[in-house]
């Protein structure tokens, strides 16, 4: 199966595993999955995740984060930047996802990181997500 978006596959799958109540969810690795995946571990959206290397592209184990209740963490996951629509914002214009209660990640000339990071350092870039 060719994936045209492999940041939105990734996106959908974390989406479906944890609606389906799922612990962990494998996914194709690559550098830039696992960037965002670290993102997502670093604001607290996912538990941990881990790189297996093999002889082809890799795989990348998620853990998924859950509340005291059994409820996902993340509430929405959405991809706001694709391939045939590119989104793109200043540092002065990056947006406040869900009024500073969510993250936005972005795809930065310093890599990637979430919209705070980025306004700290007074940067803009391609608006990968947003997560709340």
């Amino acid at each position: 199966m060719n994936i045209t978006d492999s940041i939105a596959d990734l996106l959908t799958r974390i989406r479906n595993a944890q609606k389906a109540g799922h612990e962990v969810v494998s996914v194709p690795a690559s550098k830039m999955k696992i960037a965002i995946t670290h993102v997502l571990r670093e604001e607290g959206f996912v538990r941990n995740y881990k790189c297996i290397r093999d002889k082809k592209q890799g795989v990348l184990k998620i853990a998924l984060a859950y509340n005291h209740n059994g409820e996902g963490i993340i509430k929405e996951l959405k991809r706001v930047s694709r391939p045939s629509h590119r989104q793109f914002v200043g540092a002065d214009d990056i947006p406040f996802v869900k009024n500073g209660f969510g993250t936005a990640i972005l795809s930065t000339s310093q890599g990637i990181m979430t919209d705070r990071e980025a306004r700290k350092n007074h940067v803009g870039g391609e608006y990968i997500c947003s997560v709340f």
